[in-house]
């Protein structure tokens, strides 16, 4: 059987892992064993960040929410169960943003419910 030299499609693999791994420390981004290892993890680690990402931002925003309704003298749970009864569909980012920038609009929302 003949053999057959991989010497493009190699060389094109490991510059595309070299490269993902640029700005990496020491070895990590100059030798391919460990540069691939290095990557792998990363991408690993990014993935799961995405869905850590909406988590942690969900958090910020009743932690706000909860913080400006409580200087209006509510809970946040209760807040939002008064916000479901009287039928106001405003998503918890949106709250969190009115609550941060305008406290007025915000008082006004939970007057309404």
């Amino acid at each position: 059987m003949v053999r057959i030299k991989r010497g493009n499609v190699a060389r094109k693999r490991r510059k595309k892992i070299l490269s993902m791994a640029s700005g990496y420390r020491g070895a990590h981004s100059v030798l391919f064993r460990v540069a691939n290892q290095q990557v792998m993890k990363a991408l690993r680690y990014s993935y799961i960040g995405r869905k850590q990402k909406k988590r942690i931002f969900r958090k910020l925003w009743i932690t706000r929410i909860n913080a400006a309704s409580r200087l209006n003298g509510l809970s946040y749970s209760r807040l939002m169960n008064q916000l479901k009864k009287s039928n106001i569909d405003l998503n918890r980012k949106m709250l969190s943003q009115i609550a941060i920038l305008d406290s007025a609009t915000f008082k006004q929302i939970i007057d309404a419910t």
